[in-house]
């Protein structure tokens, strides 16, 4: 269901229902101002009947009143006396004065004040005022009847204008949803009609208040795809450039094992296009690792990382490289009853992040040196012997397929950019300098500012 129809329904059935609710209120506070109108009347009339016989006991006279009528026989306007009453009765219950329908109402000698009762099947309001000396006792009613008639007057009044101007009512109700719902449909046709690769940001200037937080989230959604869709086109365009070189080289590989003229030559051509296989795996794996770290995909970062075994699994992957190279590995913990740096986040990634650094470290290290890694409270370090980095050289360090000049070890460039984006989802933040002795390079995390 549309919301244009679901709000037009619950206006459907809301209004009536309320106005329902304001009909019965309002009945019922007409029958009380009646009531309070024709039982100040009683009041009345009963007090002016005391004083009247005031003037001297009057003498029964049972002969009923006639209804009041103007001269020529005419009924006088729109007064009506056949609902209203008035009775006297002496000591003894006896009735001195009446008219026609008083000679109706009952005598109760001890009642004093307002009752209702059923005078000749219909109910009356009565009110029973006694003389001070005891001697008579008047008693005015009036039928309820002609109250009933008079609140249901006024309420048919306020009732029939109202049914009439219903579905007046329904028109003008439903023209106001369509317009004020118009900047939904111009806004739903403009998305409709949008081109796919167009992502610039809806106006919010001229929308209602009610569709600018929803505007805003579409907008932060656009900008959010538009940096995903560059950095899949970055990284695609980067790809392709650094795919070309290493296939090339390995074409020109084979060629050279396909010529080659001896044994001997054969087996070096293909040493050299193994070791450019080797290359091309490990570009293409830094690759995917650095796609799956940049996917816009959140993982799983809830889990209690256990480092002692991420560090087993890194040091056992990047043993082969540093056996090859006599590069000696080796853990530093912090000291006993420390965790070293506690925290939740996704043990997979963290394991890539490990791994790169210390891959990078034993791959740029000096022959025969040493590669520390270093655990602290709130920071882990990864050491190594090699030359101190240039600033520019620092700078420029992170950037895709990026690698220092006069590198003599194949690599992709991609390891430290894999690096900084798993660390950025942890609230980690890389830092590659010289260590503190001004010698070799260290590479340490530590968690940034807003998260400490």
């Amino acid at each position: 269901m549309s919301l244009q129809r679901r709000l037009l329904l619950y206006l459907l059935v809301c209004a009536p229902l309320v106005w329902g609710v304001a009909l019965y209120f309002s009945v019922r506070e007409a029958r009380h101002e009646v009531n309070e109108l024709f039982d100040t009347q009683l009041v009345h009339l009963a007090q002016q009947v005391q004083a009247t016989l005031g003037q001297g006991y009057p003498q029964p006279d049972t002969t009923p009143l006639l209804p009041m009528t103007a001269i020529g026989g005419q009924a006088s306007g729109d007064a009506d006396v056949r609902d209203l009453a008035v009775t006297v009765w002496d000591v003894h219950g006896h009735l001195a004065l009446a008219d026609r329908d008083g000679m109706a109402l009952p005598f109760r000698g001890q009642t004093t004040g307002f009752t209702n009762l059923e005078v000749q099947g219909k109910p009356w309001r009565l009110y029973y005022l006694s003389s001070s000396d005891g001697q008579w006792q008047v008693a005015a009613g009036q039928s309820l009847y002609e109250r009933d008639e008079l609140v249901y007057g006024l309420t048919l009044a306020q009732v029939v204008p109202w049914l009439l101007v219903l579905p007046v009512l329904l028109v003008v109700m439903t023209w106001a949803v369509r317009r004020a719902l118009a900047p939904m449909h111009r806004l739903t046709d403009e998305l409709a009609t949008r081109d796919a690769q167009d992502l610039h940001p809806m106006p919010e200037d001229d929308a209602p208040t009610e569709l600018r937080p929803l505007l805003g989230a579409m907008n932060g959604l656009f900008v959010r795809i538009q940096q995903l869709l560059q950095r899949e086109r970055r990284f695609t365009a980067d790809a392709a450039h650094e795919l070309r070189t290493p296939l090339a080289v390995l074409r020109a590989q084979w060629d050279v094992v396909r010529q080659a003229s001896t044994p001997a030559e054969r087996r070096l051509a293909e040493n050299k296009l193994s070791a450019g296989l080797d290359r091309m795996e490990r570009l293409v794996t830094q690759m995917l690792a650095l796609a799956r770290a940049e996917s816009g995909v959140i993982p799983d970062m809830e889990t209690e990382i256990d480092w002692p075994s991420i560090v087993e699994q890194t040091m056992g992957d990047c043993l082969a490289l540093a056996t090859r190279r006599h590069i000696e590995l080796a853990c530093e913990w912090p000291s006993p009853g420390e965790h070293p740096l506690p925290m939740l986040g996704n043990p997979h990634l963290l394991t890539v992040l490990l791994r790169n650094l210390l891959d990078n470290a034993v791959r740029y290290a000096p022959q025969g040196s040493a590669v520390v890694l270093r655990f602290g409270r709130e920071h882990l370090e990864v050491d190594n012997d090699g030359p101190p980095l240039a600033p520019e050289q620092l700078e420029r360090l992170g950037e895709r397929f990026y690698r220092p000049d006069g590198q003599r070890d194949g690599g992709s460039g991609l390891g430290i950019s894999i690096v900084r984006r798993i660390a950025q989802l942890h609230g980690l933040e890389l830092r590659i300098g010289t260590r503190d002795d001004g010698q070799g390079v260290r590479a340490r995390l530590q968690f940034d500012a807003a998260h400490r």
